[in-house]
């Protein structure tokens, strides 16, 4: 059933954060987890029409969203980062992944989730270098200071702008925390997924 909700989440980004905090416990599931998935079934059912969409338009700016939860995962203190990009106004790419090391502190786990960005921005930059498509980018990330070399020398070499972005307006939130109902369909909204029916 998880592998089949993990599949899903490739197009249904508001299953996203619930499937692969269930995905962590494949291995010693309980009953609480089966009574969670069949909430997402049932969910799912009576949402069939839904997923994102992606409106045509001439606008090749790339515009990140990037941020980190502090010690989120109550089994071993790990933060998650979480991102996503849109081309214009269309989603093209998102991930939220638990950190590989334990962050000391708030601003460390927001560096790491920096640094996945950025990497990822790069990478889609060149690929559309490589095209000959000219994007303009900004990021914007959740407080953030630019102490980290590596974001600091791209920042410095105008490969990128950081922008500040209030918690309300976060968007990759979705990605990595339970939010309020009106929250989230606030964002499942601003990322593009409407009902297609």
């Amino acid at each position: 059933m998880i592998g089949s909700l993990l599949y899903l989440t490739v197009s249904r980004l508001d299953i996203h954060f619930s499937v692969c905090l269930c995905a962590r416990f494949q291995s010693t599931p309980k009953e609480s987890h089966l009574v969670t998935i069949k909430i997402f079934f049932r969910y799912l059912i009576s949402t069939p029409y839904v997923g994102l969409w992606y409106p045509k338009c001439k606008n090749f700016n790339l515009i990140s969203y990037s941020d980190s939860d502090f010690a989120g995962s109550r089994m071993d203190r790990k933060s998650t980062s979480r991102t996503c990009q849109f081309l214009g106004h269309a989603l093209v790419s998102w991930f939220s992944k638990k950190q590989t090391s334990v962050s000391l502190s708030i601003i460390k786990a927001k560096y790491i989730a920096a640094e996945s960005c950025v990497a990822q921005i790069l990478w889609m930059k060149q690929q559309f270098n490589d095209y000959g498509i000219k994007v303009d980018h900004h990021s914007r990330i959740k407080h953030i200071e630019i102490r980290h070399h590596f974001i600091r020398d791209h920042v410095q070499n105008g490969d990128i702008n950081l922008e500040f972005v209030p918690i309300e307006k976060q968007l990759a939130d979705i990605f990595t925390e339970p939010l309020s109902e009106e929250v989230f369909c606030r964002i499942k909204r601003e990322l593009g997924m409407i009902d297609l029916e």
